[in-house]
């Protein structure tokens, strides 16, 4: 079957890459304006991939980000050099957690100016010594931050010359050889406090504070670097408002973007006879194939493996919950010093306490869900209200995401269903202990008059999106360095094939909604290597 009856534009291009996602369309858009040739192949019948805004409660007009949710690591380097109409807004406060002391409720507010957060601190603790240690302690990450995260869009450094650029020993000491517990500990003695600095190495990411792969290092360090200063920012319109950007500065630019084609497999080096690669594809219609200089490939390494007919390397394992909910108006909170829309303007944190975290970990390592399921939860809605549509159906009505932490995929592989619907109730009933109601009174219903509210799985992410394992980083994180005895190249997403490159967030110095393996691996391609 030749390609001109799938109605590209050309028989061979210089790039086809695999994957509409945010990375993939990120790579278009710089070789497109950079005057190459760009097909992108998405097998789903839209672009976005797991950055994308849905309407997923019937005849309700909320776009919810339904997947990623959040931004940190895209670089404002992107945004600029490709034109990307798109905005975020900052959140007010950053934290809320909630907790029980001496049978009153309180909790630990962090945001709203340097006054309020050192009188929630010193509410909490009793001193003002917890505060002080907070400062320093992330004064030493935001200067990490500030020397790292360009670093993120030149070449891969080595291990050495990234360790020169932070020139803090003792703060590369503590954020990339000793486990992070031991700078929690060292630091910080309230339980509460110890947790909610954590949960940054947590998400997405299953570990335990003194895990020695140090993978929670990996997951911290990305969470605090973003954007040069750790910030998470929110998109206006939902996470779709993003990847329409990006698509629609690709195709301004001239690259074609194909949906509904799935790519099947991938034969490279001079398997078309040009010393290029070959792409086939499957749609409704049949199979084809398009010949192409190089391949980018936005899927996990697993999927690359398998387009390649080679051996995928270890299973990779996501360990989160994904929820998503309409409410028609914010729960009241049992702290009678923190109104709900301050604690939910920022991240809502239940049971994240240090040693909660700790025994969630272990019993699901020993294959058992967390008794206490920790959670985390955000409402988009009170930084951009956009998202609820021009008239919402009440003036009360809110967003909620919540995130849950330490539920490892193989929780799930015996009966995902029925563990979804038991983790959800322990999750909620988590949530609950700390509201003056209920929350499942706070939820809207959708046109048939059901809840609306929806909760997804590792299983169901590795359904939906084809994240290994449900992982939403791809695998593990990586070190924003080369390491010593690999063959990473010179932008981190080079593979062990001439052709084919690899511009998900299974790169290195991939993950979270970055753009940064996109940008890399169309470098890569405009400088040669």
């Amino acid at each position: 079957m030749t390609n001109w009856t799938h109605g590209f534009l050309h028989s061979r291009y210089d790039a086809v890459i695999v994957g509409g996602g945010h990375n993939g369309l990120v790579a278009a858009a710089y070789l497109a304006r950079a005057g190459r040739s760009v097909l992108v192949l998405e097998r789903l019948g839209h672009t976005g991939g797991a950055a994308v805004s849905t309407r997923p409660f019937a005849g309700v007009d909320a776009r919810l980000s339904r997947y990623s949710y959040l931004v940190s690591l895209l670089p404002s380097k992107i945004v600029r050099e490709l034109g990307l109409r798109f905005e975020v807004r900052k959140r007010s406060v950053s934290s809320y957690t909630p907790a029980v002391r001496d049978g009153r409720p309180t909790g630990l507010l962090v945001g709203g100016g340097e006054a309020r957060t050192r009188e929630s601190f010193a509410r909490l603790t009793g001193s003002d010594r917890e505060y002080e240690r907070w400062r320093e302690f992330y004064g030493t990450t935001a200067a990490v931050a500030r020397r790292v995260f360009p670093t993120l869009t030149e070449p891969l450094p080595s291990r050495k010359e990234l360790r020169a650029a932070v020139g803090d020993e003792a703060a590369w000491r503590m954020l990339f050889e000793e486990p992070l517990g031991r700078a929690i500990e060292e630091r910080f003695q309230d339980d509460l406090v110890r947790g909610v600095v954590l949960t940054d190495g947590l998400i997405g990411t299953f570990a335990d504070a003194h895990d020695p792969s140090l993978a929670q290092n990996r997951c911290f360090l990305y969470h605090v670097i973003g954007g040069g200063t750790g910030d998470w920012d929110v998109p206006v319109g939902g996470m779709g408002a993003l990847t329409d950007a990006l698509a629609d500065a690709a195709r301004a630019a001239g690259a074609e973007i194909a949906t509904g084609h799935e790519a099947v497999r991938i034969d490279t080096d001079g398997a078309d006879g040009t010393g290029g690669a070959e792409v086939t594809f499957r749609t409704a219609h049949g199979e084809g194939s398009v010949a192409c200089a190089r391949v980018l490939v936005n899927a996990s390494p697993r999927a690359l493996a398998e387009l390649l007919g080679e051996t995928p390397a270890e299973p990779a394992e996501g360990a989160q919950l994904k929820v998503n909910m309409l409410l028609k108006r914010l729960p009241r909170l049992r702290d009678p010093h923190v109104d709900p829309r301050e604690a939910f303007a920022g991240t809502f944190h239940i049971a994240e306490g240090y040693e909660e975290l700790a025994r969630a970990h272990a019993q699901a390592a020993s294959g058992e869900l967390p008794a206490v399921p920790p959670s985390e939860i955000y409402c988009h809605s009170l930084t951009d209200p956009t998202i609820l549509g021009p008239e919402p159906v009440e003036r009360g009505l809110h967003t909620l995401t919540l995130f849950g932490l330490h539920t490892p995929a193989r929780l799930f592989r015996r009966a995902n269903e029925e563990t979804r619907e038991v983790l959800l109730a322990g999750t909620l009933a988590q949530l609950d202990e700390h509201l003056a109601e209920p929350l499942t009174e706070c939820l809207a219903e959708d046109a048939d008059g059901r809840p609306c509210i929806e909760a997804k799985t590792p299983l169901d992410l590795e359904r939906e999106l084809r994240l290994p394992g449900g992982h939403i980083f791809h695998r593990d994180l990586s070190w924003p360095y080369a390491d010593e005895g690999t063959a990473a190249g010179r932008w981190g997403v080079e593979t062990a094939h001439r052709t084919v490159l690899l511009c998900g967030a299974g790169a290195v110095r991939g993950g979270g909604v970055s753009g940064i393996p996109g940008h890399n691996a169309a470098m890569a391609v405009l400088h040669g290597d």
